[in-house]
């Protein structure tokens, strides 16, 4: 039997339908997302829970004329699967294929980008001014999750919109459920909210009765739904900040969004409208239901048994590593806390949880907060260890500028997903820490080039009381080597040698280390025997080692898995200062190239970045062959 789905490749195809096959088409959707996940892994839970969202959004407005922005994106593989990606669908999140997020450049009908949380009311908010400008009369929605609604940014916009009073529609999709349990009290307040039945049958009820009198009498009563909206309501925020609120509704009732999508579209009111939508993550299959993350993120799996195709490995991943020596650090210090934004699981700090629950601190969606927040509890004598992704860090820049490095407190960042993390792609990519932190002063900035470098910078970190501290590490396992015990501390800004050879010398900072071992026996074979040295410091450099090194070799290359301006940079300003490129040192900095790197395997995608060990034993090749040379900041 031949489904309805397959005939709609354009949500013009969906429009042409009646209302009452929505509800099939829905079932269908639901079908066709979890299996393709199934085979291609992926985030799961979000894409169940918006199904009908979905389906009713397309259906009622003209997108891409319309436009539509989803907040966060990774609960938009419904909206690819009806928007022209169906026969891609299946590529999803894997190299030469199709974002696991949206992308303007994939289609016109993702308006907007949206990897990281809670953007969508602001850059919606400027479609929308920019039509009224325009005079184009198009609808702006967007849908954002009461996670990524937990975010400052959210109010901010929020705030803009009603005082801007341009016509912006913001469906909250609130399913009690973010990626880890909601926090805050906003995550408490949007379930007391209104309740839908007495409100809407009050407010019908003084419909019915004022339609049969005059217009000013209409007007008043107007006034006094008003007054009655602000009694049952307790006066919500959304209504403050100038919404005009609508629900709670049924997110799963595709019949009645169609209904309130309708009244929104052809309404003549002025000023932003906030629907309010009741779903459940994971909605439609048994397996993310029961689950505690509702399936949030999920690898390929057994669509009958909902189990995960999981790689098994006996070597231990860098986040677990991290978590399990602080947690040995946190049983002998009652000063250490923990703190993360809304990634517990993510970063290892569940684990945490379970042994320091009133240590522990998930703060939400709000990473600004967070580092702002850890700074204060350095003030008093405790040792914050906030533990944020790379890319999310990003959003909290001002925050370590300003309240944490000027001040100089000794806030330490656990900073996880260092370098290219596969197939979240250049959205979720650890590209430029090394840089954006390596330019403060006051600052001591590590990474660790295995499991074992991981404990040992943890542990030093605890015993750094007068400064910042961050380390960064990868996404995914280590090397299989044995732990140190937590009283194996390093000495600040000293690197150590791995290997000693000839001519050329490798500097590395990061987790290149295993590709540059390998680069090493690759080069053996051709007789070129090199210096492998392990920073460990991008700040401070261990100036004594990197002279001596630079000195005695003919080449010195550094490899870091950064961007530019980064461990490369810091040490050719070292070098130039200390004159040593006059003797003729043959220098080169291997960083991420000057783009942003697609999804792919995280081997391909370093591959593609010329960080891999072929890479580096033909850079240091070249080099060697080479007759340019720096000196005087002349080339030779």
């Amino acid at each position: 039997m031949e489904k309805i789905l397959d005939k709609i490749n354009y949500p013009n195809d969906l429009r042409k339908l009646n209302r009452e096959q929505l509800s099939q088409v829905s079932k269908e959707l639901r079908e066709e997302l979890i299996n393709v996940v199934s085979e291609t892994g992926g985030h799961l839970g979000a894409g169940l829970g918006v199904v009908e969202l979905t389906v009713a959004l397309h259906y009622v407005f003209d997108t891409p004329k319309d436009k539509l922005v989803w907040d966060v994106g990774h609960q938009c593989y419904p909206h690819k699967i009806l928007t022209g990606r169906k026969n891609k669908i299946r590529t999803l999140r894997q190299g030469g294929g199709i974002s696991g997020f949206t992308k303007r450049e994939e289609s016109e009908y993702d308006p907007f980008g949206a990897a990281h949380s809670s953007t969508s009311i602001s850059s919606t908010l400027g479609m929308a001014v920019a039509k009224k400008l325009s005079n184009n009369k198009n609808n702006v929605i967007a849908v954002i999750g009461d996670g990524a609604i937990s975010a400052g940014m959210a109010y901010e916009a929020m705030n803009n919109a009603g005082a801007l009073k341009s016509k912006l529609i913001v469906v909250l999709n609130d399913n009690d459920m973010s990626i880890s349990r909601p926090v805050g009290a906003m995550s408490n307040y949007l379930p007391k909210l209104l309740s839908g039945k007495i409100y809407f049958s009050l407010r019908e009820t003084m419909k019915m009765i004022t339609s049969a009198f005059s217009k000013r009498f209409r007007q008043k009563a107007g006034k006094a739904e008003d007054i009655l909206r602000s009694i049952v309501t307790g006066g919500t925020l959304f209504s403050e900040l100038g919404f005009y609120y609508i629900g709670p509704v049924d997110g799963h009732d595709v019949e009645n969004l169609v209904k309130i999508f309708e009244n929104v579209k052809n309404s003549n009111h002025e000023g932003p409208i906030l629907i309010h939508t009741i779903t459940k993550k994971g909605k439609g299959y048994k397996p993310a239901e029961e689950s505690g993350d509702k399936y949030h993120g999920v690898s390929k799996f057994n669509v009958i048994t909902g189990e995960q195709k999981k790689t098994k490995s006996n070597k231990p991943a860098y986040t677990k590593v991290f978590a399990e020596t602080l947690i040995k650090h946190a049983e002998n210090d009652t000063k250490i806390v923990g703190i993360t934004g809304a990634m517990p699981s993510g970063t290892g700090l569940n684990l945490f949880e379970k042994k320091f629950p009133d240590r522990m601190f998930d703060v939400g969606i709000a990473e600004q907060h967070a580092v702002t927040f850890a700074a204060g509890l350095a003030t008093e004598g405790y040792k914050p260890f906030a533990a944020i992704y790379s890319t999310f860090l990003q959003r909290a820049y001002d925050q370590v500028v300003h309240d944490v490095a000027i001040q100089s407190l000794p806030v330490r960042f656990a900073i996880d997903r260092a370098g290219l993390v596969g197939a979240d792609g250049p959205t979720h990519a650890g590209s430029f820490d090394i840089t954006y932190l390596s330019t403060l002063p006051n600052f001591v900035v590590m990474a660790a080039s295995d499991e074992a470098e991981l404990v040992r910078m943890v542990n030093t970190s605890v015993n750094i009381n007068n400064k910042p501290s961050a380390f960064r590490y990868p996404r995914g396992n280590g090397v299989g080597i044995e732990l140190p015990s937590i009283n194996e501390t390093l000495e600040i800004g000293k690197g150590r040698i791995i290997k000693s050879g000839k001519k050329a010398a490798i500097i590395n900072f990061g987790a290149r280390l295993e590709e540059c071992r390998k680069a090493s026996e690759i080069l053996l074979k051709k007789g070129i025997n090199i210096t492998i040295v392990d920073a460990r410091f991008a700040k401070p450099l261990d100036e004594k080692l990197i002279v001596e090194i630079s000195t005695n070799h003919e080449v010195v290359i550094t490899i870091e898995e950064g961007s530019i301006g980064g461990f490369g940079s810091h040490v050719m300003q070292l070098l130039s200062d200390r004159g040593v490129f006059d003797k003729g040192l043959k220098f080169r900095s291997m960083i991420l190239p000057d783009i942003f790197i697609d999804q792919d395997t995280p081997e391909k995608m370093y591959k593609r970045a010329g960080l891999d060990a072929q890479a580096i034993s033909d850079k240091v090749e070249s080099t060697l062959n080479s007759n340019v040379v720096l000196a005087k900041n002349k080339i030779y």
